[in-house]
């Protein structure tokens, strides 16, 4: 049996895969603060983005994306906004992106990038 955390770092390296193939460029991961947690940050043009990635392996408890709350994305929001605060000489510009990953049978069967704000 795989374990939980394995599979997610296996959704986080294929979303990094996935971002860097639209142009993202990787600044951080796994970002942890008194605030949260940012499972990627990343740079899109003068944009500043703060990821979360969300894998299912089966539709039984919905679609990935739906399991990011409005409370989670305040986590992130003021978890960012922190990050901002000590990478001063990143762009001020913030959005978070949400990359929803559904796996089935082993392989990754849908992804994509949700632009959230």
């Amino acid at each position: 049996m795989v374990k939980t955390s394995e599979l997610g770092n296996l959704a986080e390296d294929y979303a990094v895969k996935l971002l860097e193939s639209g142009g993202y460029k990787i600044k951080d991961r796994n970002f942890r603060s008194r605030f949260g947690e940012i499972d990627i940050v990343a740079l899109d043009g003068e944009t500043l983005v703060f990821v979360e990635v969300k894998a299912r392996w089966s539709r039984k408890f919905g679609a990935p994306e739906e399991a990011v709350t409005r409370s989670k994305l305040f986590k992130i929001k003021k978890t960012g906004e922190y990050y901002s605060l000590l990478h001063p000489d990143l762009p001020k510009k913030l959005r978070i992106d949400v990359v929803a990953i559904e796996i089935e049978g082993g392989l990754v069967s849908s992804s994509k990038i949700i632009k959230v704000d």
